[in-house]
């Protein structure tokens, strides 16, 4: 028997246990794996789960308090979603499914929901009527609109209308110089955020113009952001104009060229090109056309990709991360019509191990059904994770709940389901060009349509996963996110394959029923 003072002599002889992130790739050995193929070995904690850190890279240029994205599904992400998952710490990748119009309108919604200051907003003159003021509430959900002599921002402000203005006005067409407040309270442009925060709090107004020495409207400062600002403290913002960040798809066809421009137009912050097989000649080139065209001004994320080979292209066709999955997804049967992608837990790994040579973050995209899915993506080298069937469902996707055997339910499609193809012509189809389908005559689906279980907000979900993210880390022993890759490369932390019956140990077994309630 070995005396205990010499513990760790012996375990040094004995050699760590389980396997480095290499060895748990094994593509000889054992082909490729799956998130549930695996689990992550227990670490060393000092450190409290509440002090993680999740800040983290979405591409070479933009950085999240929280490593979650939205799919650019139309169940799952329009501007509601993207609204409030910016808020929460993550951002929202809207879809392309609709016209380009549709598209940019909802990142302008995005980008107008909260903001520092407000550097476009809303304007009507003297000469409009009550009834324009209603029709901007019924379509963007304010009031408080600055009033200039020509009805322009950058015009002369004249007043201000408020909801107390116009509440209990009945002649809808009285105009706006009979009702507007002219005792205006403003800022002279160049005021601080926090200053112009501090007169809003003072005046007691739900908004502040803020004006040159010419009297004409420079921009906005609302109160309602000021307190979203204190009810969500890891909100994705950017670092000059203070607005949530957001995403939107696009495809590589000409059209999607003029698509984008509306789009950076409208503030965009990220684009995602949106192929099922990203490894073309036609996402090369609408890769550098993006470079050449817009430079620094947006970053790129393109994909998706499963190997290094298809990696290597999009890194040197100027990327600024990746997008990793071919037929993971729950409504994605690409990988049984097609014959091609990959298991994705080996293509996240694979993928990212390489991309980090060059300093290009990784997005895993699909297969991600349960928080613990989420700490494995990132574990294998992904910076963030996309979503898809976790967010459908919740209160901030597309469509309508309808009930079904007793259950609240949401419907929820894949983009290559032939539901989603047939939801506008060619030319507006972004399912369709992801796959490479307008011109076919035949429409091969490679996804299908279902429908999921109602989640609630993701106001609540979102936090749950922050939390049960922040627990999984500290399990691991890893005291922050961004250090967590550097120590599987170091092979601090360690993984282990599980056979199929150790998969149904690991789960809820042997019960005659029981409820699952996974957050509170």
């Amino acid at each position: 028997m070995v005396d205990s003072s010499a513990v760790f002599q012996e375990l040094e002889k004995m050699g760590r246990d389980g396997l480095k992130g290499s060895e748990l790739i094994d593509l000889r050995g054992t082909g490729g794996l799956t998130y549930n193929d695996f689990l992550i070995l227990p670490g060393f904690i000092n450190f409290s789960a509440d002090n993680v850190s999740l800040e983290t890279k979405l591409t070479r240029n933009i950085t999240l308090k929280t490593p979650f994205a939205s799919s650019p599904m139309d169940t799952v992400t329009e501007s509601e979603m993207a609204i409030t998952l910016a808020l929460l710490g993550g951002i929202g990748i809207l879809h392309n499914n609709c016209t380009a119009d549709e598209q940019a309108a909802m990142v302008r919604r995005v980008k107008k929901f909260e903001n520092g200051f407000i550097t476009d907003p809303i304007v009507l003159s003297p000469a409009h009527k009550i009834r324009d003021v209603m029709d901007i509430k019924k379509r963007l959900g304010f009031t408080g609109i600055p009033i200039t002599e020509d009805g322009k921002a950058g015009g002369r402000l004249v007043g201000i209308v408020t909801n107390r203005d116009i509440g209990f006005m009945a002649d809808l067409d009285a105009e706006l110089a009979t009702v507007m407040t002219k005792d205006v309270v403003t800022a002279k442009h160049g005021v601080t955020l926090g200053e112009a925060n501090r007169i809003l709090r003072e005046s007691k107004k739900g908004k502040l113009p803020i004006v040159d020495a010419s009297g004409n409207l420079v921009s906005l400062v609302a109160r309602s952001d000021l307190l979203k600002n204190r009810d969500y403290p890891w909100a994705s913002k950017h670092p000059q104009t203070k607005q949530l960040l957001v995403g939107a798809a696009i495809g590589t066809r000409p059209a999607d060229r003029e698509r984008l421009a509306k789009l950076v137009d409208a503030g965009l912050d990220v684009v995602v090109i949106d192929s099922s097989q990203g490894n073309s000649s036609f996402q090369i080139e609408m890769v550098k056309h993006i470079k050449d065209t817009y430079g620094a001004q947006i970053d790129v994320l393109a994909g998706n990709v499963v190997t290094r080979d298809q990696a290597a292209n999009l890194i040197a066709a100027g990327a600024d991360g990746l997008r990793i999955g071919m037929g993971s997804g729950s409504i994605c049967i690409t990988q049984e019509v097609m014959a091609v992608g990959r298991p994705q837990a080996t293509g996240v790994f694979q993928v990212s191990q390489f991309a980090r040579k060059f300093g290009i973050p990784t997005v895993a995209d699909g297969g991600i059904s349960n928080v613990g899915h989420v700490a494995k993506a990132l574990a294998l080298g992904a910076s963030c994770v996309m979503m898809g069937s976790l967010l459908a469902g919740t209160s901030e996707a597309p469509g309508e709940y309808f009930f079904l055997d007793g259950k609240r339910l949401k419907k929820y499609r894949g983009m290559g389901s032939l539901d989603a193809m047939e939801r506008n012509d060619s030319d507006n189809s972004g399912s369709q060009a992801r796959y490479f389908s307008e011109s076919d005559t035949v429409k091969v689906a490679q996804g299908v349509t279902g429908a999921v279980v109602d989640k609630g907000s993701i106001k609540q979900f979102i936090p749950y996963l922050i939390t049960g993210l922040q627990h999984s880390l500290q399990d691991m022993g890893v005291p922050h996110l961004h250090n967590l890759w550097d120590m599987v490369v170091a092979g601090d932390v360690r993984f282990e394959r599980r056979s199929a019956a150790a998969q149904i140990e690991g789960g809820v077994h042997d019960l005659f029923s029981f409820e699952k309630r996974l957050y509170k």
